[in-house]
């Protein structure tokens, strides 16, 4: 079966300001998606590789990323997610709001003003820096005890923080939103890459899942992403590897063929390119488990 971008109606209660949502599953939520709510997440749990517009790149344990109004993203979680009997789960708790949730009186009054700009600088996302996730994990999972004002002051006050903190990462180069008769196309590419980005794909296979000759699936691709498909695909390979190094002791060469890379040079290179660490530089800067 075709898979398309979702477009989320986020179930809230009459009248709330902020929507808090906890989701505890074997894996999280993996088809591509937009919503109109901004959406602040909160990683509990869970590993695996985050799309959303033109950034591809991982996400982890108590990671704070922003996604944008309309922004079509994914977080999928790594394969050892979806083996039976794994133990593994994905948990997050996310908040959403937007401008239709404030009501235009109050969206629009002078004390939002940096909120209503905080809310344009989302339509690209961000990922906070690691000190300033851990004091918006704080807030966030206190709003879950909480309601009615005493919710509503502390979101203002998340809200503050988001907007104040320091080495905020941006996600999307642009803004990006799917044209209703493209989604079912990228969502079908995505797919089929994440499924098959182990071995060689050849570009003739990508561009007959789109349904496109290869000169125009490149076309389609750059057009929609601003990246070629080839550089995406090897994105998407370099999340995979960082699974790896992470979780396994196996050798370099092993983890450079095992995520579809076929030469050890090359892996380094494009490596080193997308992380700015050498895969063994990767590994040794992770912190040792007793």
């Amino acid at each position: 079966m075709s898979k398309r971008v979702i477009s989320f109606n986020v179930p809230k209660t009459e009248h709330e300001l902020v929507r808090v949502q906890s989701d505890l599953e074997p894996h999280f939520y993996d088809q591509i998606h937009q919503h109109p709510e901004i959406q602040i997440m909160l990683i509990e749990s869970g590993e695996g590789t985050l799309i959303a517009g033109d950034y591809v790149g991982r996400f982890g344990l108590r990671d704070v990323f922003v996604i944008g109004s309309g922004q079509p993203h994914v977080f999928r979680c790594d394969q050892r997610y979806y083996q039976a009997g794994s133990g593994l789960e994905a948990r997050s708790t996310s908040l959403y709001f937007s401008e239709d949730y404030f009501g235009s009186a109050l969206w629009h009054s002078n004390e939002l003003t940096a909120v209503r700009e905080f809310a344009g600088v989302c339509s690209r996302g961000f990922q906070l820096a690691q000190d300033a996730a851990l004091s918006a994990a704080i807030l966030i999972r206190k709003m879950e005890q909480q309601a009615g004002l005493e919710r509503l002051l502390q979101f203002l006050t998340l809200l503050n923080h988001l907007i104040t903190a320091p080495g905020k990462r941006q996600l999307s180069l642009q803004p990006a939103r799917l044209l209703p008769a493209e989604e079912q196309r990228m969502n079908s590419i995505l797919e089929f890459t994440f499924r098959e980005s182990h071995r060689n794909i050849y570009l003739l296979e990508a561009a007959q899942i789109a349904n496109l000759s290869v000169e125009a699936f490149c076309r389609y691709f750059k057009l929609h992403t601003r990246k070629t498909y080839i550089n995406f695909l090897n994105e998407v390979r370099i999340s995979h590897a960082c699974q790896l190094l992470i979780h396994t002791d196996k050798p370099i060469e092993q983890v450079c063929y095992q995520s579809g890379f076929s030469n050890v040079s090359n892996f380094n290179r494009i490596f080193k390119k997308t992380t700015q660490k050498s895969p063994l530089g990767f590994r040794r800067q992770l912190p040792v488990v007793n």
